[in-house]
């Protein structure tokens, strides 16, 4: 995949975590904030933890940092896998939000 090709598919990843936290937060009672500064979201919860997602170019992965660890995520032609087995991505980020909030929680594309 060329870089124009993964910063494409990253950018439409992101977007649609930022429109999913704001689903969340219209949608739910949770208390939950997001914020973007270039490649990297954060997204915080009521209780002061926070997940973040950010891209890291050179290697054409997207990363996820929550409670339950470190994920690395690339693309297969169809979803973000983690690398080492552990899941789609926005499965993952539903499970660790869900985790963190207190709530179930769902990040879709």
């Amino acid at each position: 995949m060329t870089d124009p090709e993964f910063m494409n598919l990253a950018e439409t990843l992101l977007r649609q975590i930022e429109s999913g936290c704001d689903r969340i937060a219209d949608e739910t009672e949770v208390d939950i904030d997001n914020q973007r500064v270039g490649g990297m979201i954060t997204i915080t919860f009521a209780n002061r933890s926070q997940i973040v997602v950010n891209l890291q170019k050179p290697l054409q992965e997207i990363w996820l940092a929550a409670r339950s660890g470190g994920y690395h995520y690339r693309f297969d032609g169809r979803q973000w896998l983690d690398t080492k087995g552990a899941g789609e991505l926005l499965a993952n980020l539903s499970r660790a939000a869900s985790e963190q909030a207190g709530v179930v929680l769902r990040f879709e594309a």
